[in-house]
């Protein structure tokens, strides 16, 4: 984006992106799904790759994992299975499966579904904040590999990427979990990996509000009901994307 397309944002999101850089923070936490772009790549991915993809699995055995993976997916959504280990199994599932052939998978999908969903001034607000010399960090209860896709976007290096993340053996993805990056998990991974102080930190769901509440400075981004009353009671920074609906 050149400055010409920076400054035709609307003054409440020149506003916006002002109240954070004039804070001047040396160390950022952003969530990705929901914060950075519009929608949720982890269930995107995992639908899209039991349907249409061909990195998941043969053909032949395809029909009988798919039903497993999403009657599996449904006791999640029922409350039956634990938000961390429903996202650790969408990683877990890959067991077997080249990195490289997931990281090709991932790169596709991103491009085809979400580059379009990413959200313009949050992608300036990444620029500016690594331009000042602010650490940024990227931080997804989300599969490594298609944070690492999106993260190409904003100019994210993986090494500052903490996301859901699997062992591998010899490039070969394993059942060995490294991180779930969720809720609690956040402000654990940013401690274990980062050690430093969170200046600013910002998401969009509940599962982020563990790692809001550790930083100096949190803002709730496009977020959804429940953490947008989180930061009203915590007198929390809230904002909406251009094009995306306040909920009253």
């Amino acid at each position: 984006m050149n400055a010409a397309e920076a400054e035709a944002f609307l003054p409440v999101t020149q506003e916006f992106l002002d109240s954070i850089l004039r804070l001047q923070p040396r160390v950022a936490a952003i969530d990705c799904d929901g914060t950075l772009w519009s929608g949720d790549t982890g269930e995107r991915f995992f639908d899209w790759e039991l349907k249409d993809d061909d990195a998941f699995s043969d053909s032949a055995s395809r029909g009988t994992l798919s039903r497993f993976w999403r009657e599996r997916y449904a006791a999640y959504k029922r409350g039956e299975v634990a938000e961390s280990t429903m996202c650790g199994e969408m990683v877990t599932m890959h067991r077997g499966i080249s990195e490289m052939k997931m990281m090709s998978a991932a790169a596709r999908f991103f491009e085809q579904f979400f580059v379009a969903q990413i959200f313009p001034e949050m992608r300036e607000l990444v620029r500016r904040l690594q331009e000042s010399g602010c650490e940024v960090w990227a931080v997804s209860s989300s599969n490594e590999w298609v944070i690492r896709a999106g993260m190409k976007y904003f100019g994210i290096p993986e090494s500052r990427i903490l996301a859901t993340k699997a062992e591998l053996d010899d490039g070969i993805v394993t059942d060995r979990l490294i991180r779930v990056p969720s809720g609690p998990g956040k402000p654990e991974a940013l401690r274990e990996v980062v050690k430093k102080e969170i200046d600013a930190a910002l998401g969009n769901s509940r599962w982020d509000t563990e790692m809001l509440a550790m930083a100096k400075h949190a803002f709730a981004v496009n977020p959804n009901p429940h953490l947008e009353s989180t930061a009203r009671e915590r007198g929390w920074r809230i904002y909406f994307p251009e094009g995306t609906r306040p909920r009253s």
